[in-house]
């Protein structure tokens, strides 16, 4: 097939370049998102450039004359691999097939752009990826293809997605290629009263509530771990923090039940947690050198 690629940094130069690799389809264009002043290239176009194919920025896919540039292509699909845009139906039909989507969610489960960070801080066991058929929702449109993965115990945002929804996530799009390329691609529908949508995880909700029970902050924490990273205070001063571990212990909420080289004991409404690894002021650093660095010591209370 003649294939339009639609996507951004490092999953989306992945999936390029496994569609080059596997050498049964013609990239006959690739779309990404604008240059940022400042900024590095996007690993996408760096690697497109390298390849020598046809890039393309447009700062909206609500202009008709992208759609008649896309057209263009003549293309048989559109392959979007991590796209932020809104693209409109009018952008997503103008390949003879349409155009196929990622998404690291078990849709209709976690619509939305944090789709990878809620599952871990609700406390589910399980998430996995969609294949589907964009329209003008949100990541409404009919299902091609979706993978289960298993949320571990001491699983974060970065280890769900890097080690598991990022290379099943291409994969997943392969596969789903040659579905399309076959005529065999399913097309089932989404109920619209089904599952769930939440926007953006920020930082207003990952601060640490240290009188919830153990298990939710713990969750809160691995489930912002490496963004937005969930916070707390000391003395005033806010602290991000990352690797951690539930454990046993009881006290006051929020205060420090121990400081070791492990890290940071301290107490949450049914438990404890220990903090491994933090980010201040002086940049990311063991929770140990933190404590050592401002003056943590036991009997001290997070969140003040």
């Amino acid at each position: 097939m003649r294939l339009i690629v639609h996507g951004q940094q490092a999953y989306g130069k992945s999936v390029l370049e496994s569609i080059l690799d596997k050498g049964v389809d013609e990239v006959v264009a690739v779309y990404c998102a604008p240059d940022k002043e400042g900024r590095p290239l996007d690993p996408i176009k760096e690697f497109a450039q390298e390849k020598g194919l046809s890039i393309y920025q447009p700062e909206s896919y609500k202009n008709p004359a992208v759609w008649e540039q896309m057209a263009s292509h003549e293309a048989d699909l559109c392959v979007m691999a991590y796209v932020l845009l809104f693209v409109p139906e009018e952008a997503l039909n103008v390949p003879k097939y349409g155009s196929i989507q990622y998404h690291p969610s078990l849709l209709p489960w976690h619509k939305g752009p944090s789709s990878i960070n809620w599952p871990i801080i609700m406390g589910k066991q399980e998430t996995g990826l969609s294949i589907f058929w964009p329209d003008n929702g949100l990541d409404t449109g009919p299902i091609l293809m979706q993978k289960v993965v298993e949320i571990e115990a001491d699983d974060t945002l970065g280890s769900v997605y890097f080690n598991k929804l990022y290379p099943l996530g291409v994969e997943a799009m392969m596969e789903s290629i040659e579905l399309v390329r076959d005529g065999s691609a399913p097309r089932e529908d989404q109920n619209p009263g089904d599952g769930s949508y939440e926007g953006w995880c920020r930082k207003d909700d990952v601060c640490i509530d240290w009188s919830k029970p153990g298990d939710e902050v713990y969750n809160l924490i691995r489930g912002a771990n490496p963004q937005p990273g969930a916070w707390t205070t000391f003395n005033g001063a806010e602290v991000k923090v990352f690797d951690s571990r539930k454990i046993d212990g009881s006290g006051e909420a929020g205060s420090v039940l121990a400081v070791d080289d492990a890290g940071i004991k301290v107490a949450t409404g049914d438990g404890a947690v220990l903090i491994m690894k933090v980010r201040a002021d002086a940049g990311k650093l063991a929770a140990a050198e933190y404590a050592a660095a401002v003056g943590l010591s036991v009997g001290s209370t997070l969140g003040t």
